[in-house]
Parts: C-alpha cells; structure tokens; sequence
C-alpha cells in the first residue's frame, strides 16, 4: 500500500496543479467514506489524505511562520 499512495503521490505532484490536487484529495476523502459500496472502498481514504496533504502541508507551514514572526515581534516590543 505505501508504494500506491507514494507512486499516487508522485503522479499527482508532476501532473496535476495544486489547487486541483487538493480537489482530487477531497474527492478521494469522500469517496473513502461510502466504502461500502462495491465500486469505492475504504483504501481512497488515506489515499485522498496523501494526495491532499502535497497541498495542505505548505500552507500550514506558512501559517506557523506568520504567527511565529507575529510573537516574536510582539516580544521584542517589551
């Protein structure tokens, strides 16, 4: 399974834009959540997390950055 979702993420990563990558992760997400149904299953869950997070994760990072620039100027103020 890890060499699937790091052959998906590759793929996903070279082809697709980032706005579309998150789209197709949230897709995926969803349809992991009807994995009862005989054509998805449960495995496009953690797929669509992989496939997402090639978007999520650079935003998040960017965000700590801010608010951490955020308090260290808030502290050399005092």
């Amino acid at each position: 399974m890890r060499r699937i979702r790091r052959r998906v993420q590759v793929w996903s990563k070279r082809n697709l834009p980032p706005g579309a990558r998150l789209v197709l992760g949230l897709l995926l997400m969803a349809g992991g959540v009807f994995g009862f149904l005989p054509v998805v299953g449960f495995w496009m869950f953690p797929l669509g997390i992989a496939v997402a997070a090639l978007d999520i994760v650079p935003i998040l990072r960017w965000f700590r950055w801010r608010r951490g620039g955020r308090e260290r100027d808030r502290d050399s103020d005092r």
